[in-house]
């Protein structure tokens, strides 16, 4: 019996978006358009995401030591930072290492490299590259360096500069930029979502009017709430899968497009990223889509029915 009464509910569902022709696809036009929204919400928080990334892994923080400084206090400190549990990793690079790497990165200027040979002896110190686990933590690795006193043996320090405060200003610029993309997308969602709603609701509220003699009838002779709402809430469903399956394959082209055209611009490749996540990409869409119809449809038959 209620296998017989899902089967009938879902069979208005259909009935009802075929009845109401030009204007349930009205309904999943509008619902569409929200789903494409969503959709370039995603691909766009994947490009700041990859680009955000990207200069993670190019952002250190780098100990520069005086010229002549001892190595052993170097490797000392460099065991010490090792020890630390926001340190990833620690690179020690030699004066005659420095001096050599800066002479290949300037072979083709030859000024520089008269001007080296004429001072002769190396004007380069020792250095310590540092990595942090996360962003984040370069502040304490550089708190800590304040507070060692392996820096200053002797009342000396053995440090030329860091170069902490210069990265860690292009990284908060960037999470600025991350963070308010993603409010701006937020709201973006939020008003497509109020208007699908408000759209959706009237569209299935013509729809009641439409069939309201049937309904009237339904009520009469006894129907469930259940049964009357019923479909209704499927014509809502509808809306949002058939919403999702033309977002999907609009979504397509585009981001082949984007793919061929814009990958050294954008820095990721949109399509290859676009089927690698389409599984949960439909996942969101499908039940975002489906959610705004129920609601949407729940809200509408929900009035009537008080009536």
């Amino acid at each position: 019996m209620a296998m017989t009464t899902f089967k009938r509910i879902i069979k208005g569902g259909f009935l009802n978006f075929k009845r109401s022709g030009i204007i349930s696809w009205a309904a999943v036009l509008v619902v569409t358009i929200t789903l494409s929204v969503i959709t370039t919400i995603i691909l766009l928080q994947a490009v700041l995401h990859f680009s955000l990334n990207q200069i993670k892994d190019k952002v250190d923080v780098t100990i520069y030591f005086t010229i002549g400084a001892s190595e052993e206090k170097i490797m000392t400190l460099k065991s010490s930072l090792e020890k630390l549990p926001e340190v990833a990793t620690v690179s020690y690079t030699s004066a005659e290492e420095a001096l050599r790497i800066f002479r290949e990165r300037h072979q083709s200027d030859y000024p520089t490299i008269q001007a080296l040979d004429e001072i002769g002896d190396n004007p380069l110190g020792a250095y310590l590259n540092i990595k942090a686990k996360e962003v984040s933590q370069y502040e304490d690795i550089a708190n800590f360096m304040k507070s060692d006193n392996s820096l200053t043996p002797g009342g000396e320090s053995i440090v030329d500069k860091v170069n902490y405060h210069q990265n860690k200003l292009v990284i908060d610029r960037l999470n600025n930029i991350i963070g308010g993309a993603q409010r701006l997308g937020f709201i973006l969602t939020l008003l497509s979502v109020i208007i699908t709603v408000i759209v959706t609701f009237n569209t299935i509220r013509l729809t009641i009017f439409i069939a309201k003699e049937e309904i009237g009838v339904m009520r009469l002779v006894g129907a469930s709430k259940m049964h009357v709402r019923g479909p209704f809430m499927i014509e809502g469903v509808i809306y949002g899968v058939v919403a999702t399956m033309i977002t999907l394959v609009l979504f397509l082209p585009v981001t082949a497009w984007l793919g061929r055209s814009m990958t050294n611009f954008l820095g990721i490749n949109m399509y290859d990223y676009y089927l690698s996540s389409f599984f949960q990409i439909f996942a969101i869409l499908l039940l975002s889509g489906i959610i705004l119809g129920v609601i949407s449809s729940w809200l509408a038959i929900r009035k009537y029915l008080k009536k």
